[in-house]
């Protein structure tokens, strides 16, 4: 089944978890005045069930959770009751494997800009079917990525710091517009120095010289958690590791990348701003070895 296959009639409709009730997809609502609505004032994760859990769950249950605390948003439930309502969503949908995005707004509050010290949030789970990973399984893309730098650049952390993924997705969304008059799916953005920051959705590898490189954190980049996955896959592999500041031509001039989200797991790149890049030995490396932790974590009995 796919995300187009349900509709509202449907007997097999999707349900979701919203403020601790599942409901049918197409009955799953928000109040208009909900802040996460009106103001972006929110946070999510997007995560990714294999054999029936999720993905490095702590990880993204911290990095939810240090959002919070950047945000001032106390919105009062557990890292245990959040995956309680992750888990139960997808034992509703009788999901094995899925996407799973996990939102949690500072909630109604009055119409004003100054959010109010208590909080009711609201939180809801939407999800969707994937394909089984693991050895052996299909990516969830259909060719590697073909990314294009575009003018649009990644706002600095003195204004909205990069390790609390927001709703406000605004600056990812007028780069992804920029890539309509071109050939290529995903945005590579730059800070406001003219280096390497991220991809709009997703973090940016690349070789060279027998080494991989990846923009550091102290930049506006996400942390992300398939990238931190990825650079402790390389380290027990005794491949080089770089994590710095580099411009965009360090990228054209690679002989080998890829980009990763928890969706996309590790993507290939077929080119940079037109210039063909293909495949390489290190992302074929990698891409097997994450395929094997996620095999003996989640389907190995």
């Amino acid at each position: 089944m796919t995300e187009n296959d349900t509709g509202g009639d449907s007997a097999d409709e999707l349900r979701f978890h919203v403020n601790g009730e599942l409901v049918r997809a197409s009955e799953a609502t928000v109040n208009v005045r909900d802040r996460g609505f009106m103001y972006g004032d929110a946070l999510f994760e997007t995560l990714r069930a294999y054999g029936g859990d999720i993905f490095r769950w702590e990880a993204h249950a911290n990095r939810l959770a240090e959002g919070a605390e950047i945000l001032e948003l106390d919105h009062g439930l557990s890292n245990a009751e959040l995956k309680r309502r992750v888990d139960e969503t997808l034992a509703a949908n009788e999901l094995s494997d899925a996407y799973v995005k996990l939102s949690v707004t500072r909630g109604v509050q009055p119409g004003k800009l100054n959010p109010d010290p208590e909080v009711d949030p609201t939180v809801v789970i939407q999800v969707k079917p994937l394909p089984r990973g693991g050895r052996g399984s299909d990516p969830v893309w259909d060719a590697p990525a073909t990314l294009q730098t575009v003018k649009t650049r990644r706002v600095p952390d003195r204004a909205i710091p990069s390790r609390a993924k927001t709703h406000n997705y605004l600056n990812g969304i007028l780069a992804r517009l920029e890539l309509r008059v071109t050939d290529a799916d995903e945005a590579v953005m730059l800070d406001g120095d003219g280096a390497l920051a991220e991809g709009a959705t997703s973090n940016l590898f690349f070789v060279r010289n027998n080494a991989l490189h990846t923009p550091s954190l102290d930049g506006p980049v996400l942390p992300g958690i398939t990238r931190a996955e990825v650079l402790d896959i390389a380290r027990d592999e005794g491949i080089p590791v770089r994590e710095g500041r580099y411009k965009p031509d360090d990228l054209r001039d690679a002989t080998e990348a890829f980009v990763t989200n928890s969706t996309w797991e590790l993507r290939p790149v077929a080119s940079v701003d037109g210039i063909e890049l293909g495949g390489g030995p290190v992302t074929t490396l990698l891409s097997r070895l994450f395929d094997a932790r996620v095999e003996q974590r989640h389907y190995t009995e």
